[in-house]
């Protein structure tokens, strides 16, 4: 009984997970195309397209990490997801700065 709470949670976990993917996908097209359209008058979007994959890669790695057991390469590959949205986030900062001076 406790194996299948386990593997129905998983599950959630997942497809939230997908879920999150779709709707950040979404977004950051939307903002990219607006941002390409109008450069200047859009020009607040470029930061938030950073923060958003920045988020979706913070979300995707804490995942691996969370659920890669004893597997080192999912650990590995989970960090470097987080690594890779810290490195992000801060673009998405430089960017913010720049854009307001």
């Amino acid at each position: 009984m406790a194996n299948q709470e386990k593997k129905r949670n998983h599950r959630n976990e997942a497809m939230m997970l997908d879920l999150l993917h779709i709707v950040v996908g979404i977004l950051v097209v939307a903002c990219a195309v607006l941002a390409f359209l109008e450069p200047e008058k859009n020009q607040f979007l470029f930061p938030v397209i950073f923060w958003l994959a920045g988020l979706l890669n913070a979300v995707s790695g804490w995942y691996r990490l969370k659920n890669s057991g004893r597997d080192k390469k999912r650990k590995i590959n989970g960090a470097a997801l987080c690594v890779l949205a810290v490195i992000l986030i801060g673009i998405g900062a430089a960017s913010a700065v720049s854009i307001r001076r």
